[in-house]
């Protein structure tokens, strides 16, 4: 079988993706690739030594030698590069969130639909074992019908990660209850089978819109922008971005539209990096602990009783199949799309998931900016639902 041949746009943070899915003879090889930044053509370079490198998305995306395409860029251009791959019927993989906006995300999903070309969204934490664990336990019914899901995202690195470049501005985001929590949300999505129909929000810029220590427009980020143990606490941080307009800490209460109610918190300046799923049933809860190596998910389903460390069941999360990227999810993300591009059919990942979890963070966010109003989360339209469920058959 010939390597399916990948076109990618963008080589930036998640340019480890790229590289995760150039398996020359192994069924997939990065071909051609774009990106309008120098340094980053002369990085990619170094990993795809036979591919050819432009500053123009559109001499990847109208290359005839290009199978499939990866859209890898900020998220605020995910909708013009997308549409345009698959308007020259390019099977596309789009990195989440799928835009940030929801007349972006319906605008990719018709163009999916009115052309018939393949579209997968890369929500890798589907492919995470914690989460498909959890999931397995709940379809088992260890706790009976789902009726209530919490999470909370402690995000330790919060400051390096989404407050020194774009993510930390409105114009390219629209918030990091989109850009940071459309997976936790598409996962709660995938745990309590629905999605969010009304959502209420509160947050506000707490830590980093106090740190006067800002570069000038237009300097680029710092070489020492990440440290794993430094950059604490957090008023420590330096050169951060110019405009920082997103909120730093937010609360979200939502009810899906089969009646369970969700609940999910972020924080960014935590001095420690997890997230912390709890679901209960009608019959029992169950709550992870961790989700590296080591991590377990344990089960409460036999008796009531005052607090007990000891669960009634204890299962050890399986270990990740690598540690490429996401806990070894993203492996997993390449292997489901290449099959998907040369088999079509269902997969784990849903583009009409991916646009209900944006859809769900952009009506929070509009809730957290005017005063915790609630708002109502739009589906799309029942067509493209059905096209999509269909496996885009």
């Amino acid at each position: 079988m010939n390597d399916l041949r990948i076109g990618v746009l963008g080589y930036g943070l998640r340019g480890t993706l790229a590289r995760t899915a150039h398996r020359p003879g192994g069924g997939a090889r990065v071909t051609a690739l774009a990106d309008p930044d120098p340094a980053a053509r002369a990085e990619a370079a170094t990993a795809f030594p036979e591919a050819t490198f432009s500053a123009d998305h559109r001499k990847v995306i109208e290359d005839p030698d290009v199978d499939a395409v990866l859209v890898l860029t900020p998220d605020h251009t995910h909708a013009e590069l997308t549409c345009q791959a698959l308007r020259a019927g390019k099977a596309t993989f789009v990195e989440k969130p799928l835009e940030t906006t929801v007349e972006d995300c319906d605008r990719i999903l018709r163009t999916a639909h009115e052309t018939g070309t393949r579209l997968y969204v890369g929500h890798n934490m589907r492919h995470m074992p914690v989460v498909r664990l959890m999931r397995d336990l709940i379809r088992a019914g260890t706790v009976g019908e789902v009726k209530t899901v919490w999470v909370r995202h402690f995000v330790g690195y919060g400051g390096d990660w989404y407050f020194k470049d774009w993510h930390a501005e409105r114009q390219y985001t629209t918030g990091l209850l989109l850009q940071k929590a459309a997976h936790d949300i598409d996962v709660l999505h995938w745990l309590a089978g629905g999605y969010a129909r009304d959502v209420q929000a509160m947050g506000d810029l707490m830590v980093y819109g106090d740190n006067p220590h800002r570069r000038a427009p237009g300097e680029p980020k710092a070489d020492d922008w990440y440290t794993k143990d430094g950059h604490w606490p957090p008023h420590t941080q330096r050169a951060l971005n110019p405009v920082i307009d997103v909120e730093d800490v937010s609360l979200l209460n939502m009810r899906l539209d089969n009646g369970v109610l969700a609940a999910y918190q972020q924080c960014h300046f935590t001095p420690d990096y997890w997230r912390n799923y709890t679901v209960i049933g009608d019959a029992g809860r169950l709550e992870n602990f961790g989700d590296g190596p080591g991590a377990e998910v344990k089960v409460w389903n036999t008796r009531r009783s005052t607090y007990r460390s000891e669960a009634d069941e204890t299962h050890a999360v399986p270990e990740a199949q690598d540690n490429a990227g996401h806990g070894g999810a993203d492996p997993l993300l390449i292997d489901e799309f290449v099959r998907f591009v040369r088999e079509g059919g269902r997969t784990d990942t849903s583009p009409v998931a991916a646009r209900m979890a944006v859809a769900a963070g952009v009506q929070a966010t509009a809730s957290l900016r005017d005063g915790g109003r609630p708002r109502h989360v739009p589906a799309p339209e029942r067509e493209v639902i059905d096209y999509f469920e269909r496996g885009q058959a």
